[in-house]
């Protein structure tokens, strides 16, 4: 289960990161842009998350489930919490890092190898833009898989970015944002995938459309958001 070896760069790099060795995230699109972005944010502790991340997480409780979680932070937060945490990651790589960090259950499997037998969950996280790794069209998908995993009154606490109101114009348009990224680092490079962004208003639909309310938005500074997702005949 998982991805190769040779496609997982991401986990390199939070392997590197936990090691104490330089490394540095390079994000390719399909039309040849790169940027080289700083990792050490995916193991930053509480106090250095975005405001709208901590808002938003407050209200997780219960059993939870952490889909691509990464490094562990969310959940090494919410064990430390007290909390009972499921975390899951595509990336071996990720997933050795969580459990060398502390996280207890932390397993290799992705966002489609979910399955009902691993519910239920009070709460299912789906952070850091990965509903976004979907693609286009495919957001409401994503929701239906997580749907039986969700126990009657739980919610989905996921995210987004509004492309609006990011710096770079290359991110903006329309276009821009549908177009498929890679990441790579040394001899590694991850399959293509999405990253869709979308404004709350598209994040709004989406969740209707799949049999979801958004029942609160979390915003502070930076273009990134966060909000609770909860069924309607539940809110």
């Amino acid at each position: 289960m998982g991805l190769d070896p040779a496609q997982d760069a991401y986990g390199e790099i939070l392997l590197a990161v936990l090691e104490g060795r330089r490394a540095c995230e390079i994000i390719e699109r399909e039309d040849g842009v790169i940027w080289c972005g700083d990792p050490a944010g995916y193991l930053a502790p509480h106090r250095r998350w975005p405001a709208a991340e901590r808002t938003a997480l407050r209200t997780a409780r219960g059993r939870v489930l952490d889909v691509g979680c990464g490094a562990g932070r969310v959940s090494l937060h919410l064990q430390d919490r007290g909390l009972e945490v499921v975390a899951v990651d595509e990336s071996p790589g990720a997933v050795e890092v969580a459990r060398r960090r502390g996280v207890r259950d932390a397993r290799v499997l992705a966002l489609g190898e979910l399955g009902p037998q691993l519910g239920p969950f009070d709460t299912v996280l789906i952070l850091r833009n990965n509903m976004g790794l979907a693609g286009p069209g495919r957001g409401a998908g994503a929701l239906a898989l997580l749907d039986p995993l969700v126990a009657p009154g739980g919610r989905i606490i996921t995210d987004s970015v509004d492309p609006r109101r990011v710096d770079l114009p290359e991110l903006r348009s329309r276009d821009c944002r549908a177009a498929r990224i890679r990441v790579r680092w040394r001899d590694r490079a991850s399959p293509w995938f999405h990253y869709l962004m979308v404004p709350v208003d598209e994040m709004r639909a989406l969740a209707e459309s799949a049999g979801w309310r958004v029942a609160r938005v979390a915003e502070d500074a930076t273009p990134r958001y966060v909000v609770e997702l909860t069924r309607p005949d539940e809110a």
